[in-house]
């Protein structure tokens, strides 16, 4: 299982570090100008191909069939939801997101993610390894409040946000094949 000695020199290492910047600085512009906040296709189309890289295609023809006015009330409804319990917000936040057609819980936490990076990060097959030392390919709402919980651990002890240290979490494991879980 990964520790933070394995991550502290990853915090920038990943390939699409800097593509990751660009897509968290858009969106913090995005939510001065919108109020409330919400994503439209466009906006949600960048963190598809980011978060879903080589399997893009997969799922575009159900993603297409969103409406940008769903994808509009969608992402407002769920940014506006703000719970004193993060684990509670988080799911109903991630619940509202996979409404959308196409949009599973691995692909409604890099919503998260991008959006509030210091609050959420991604769950998927890499983070999951190196965190529990498991081979996953199903992620469900209780098991991404788990990863978040073991990665937000992680963040404090480091002193970074949330999706930043995630981003190293997978980062070590893409580096060590996952030999390390």
């Amino acid at each position: 299982m990964v520790q933070v000695e394995d991550i502290r020199g990853l915090r920038e290492a990943a390939p699409d570090y800097q593509e990751t910047e660009a897509i968290k600085q858009h969106l913090r512009k995005l939510r001065q100008e919108r109020k409330p906040f919400y994503l439209t296709a466009a906006d949600l189309e960048r963190i598809f191909r980011w978060k879903l890289r080589g399997q893009f295609g997969r799922g575009q023809d159900q993603r297409d069939r969103n409406s940008d006015s769903a994808y509009r009330a969608v992402t407002q409804a769920a940014f506006a939801i703000r719970e004193p319990d993060l684990s509670y917000e988080a799911e109903v936040r991630l619940k509202v997101l996979c409404s959308l057609r196409g949009v599973g819980v691995p692909v409604a936490s890099a919503i998260l993610a991008l959006a509030e990076p210091d609050r959420y990060c991604v769950i998927d097959f890499r983070g999951w390894r190196a965190v529990f030392g498991e081979k996953r390919n199903d992620f469900d709402v209780g098991r991404y409040l788990r990863y978040r919980t073991a990665v937000a651990s992680l963040a404090a002890e480091l002193g970074w946000p949330v999706q930043e240290t995630d981003l190293a979490v997978w980062t070590f494991d893409e580096r060590s094949g996952g030999r390390a879980a």
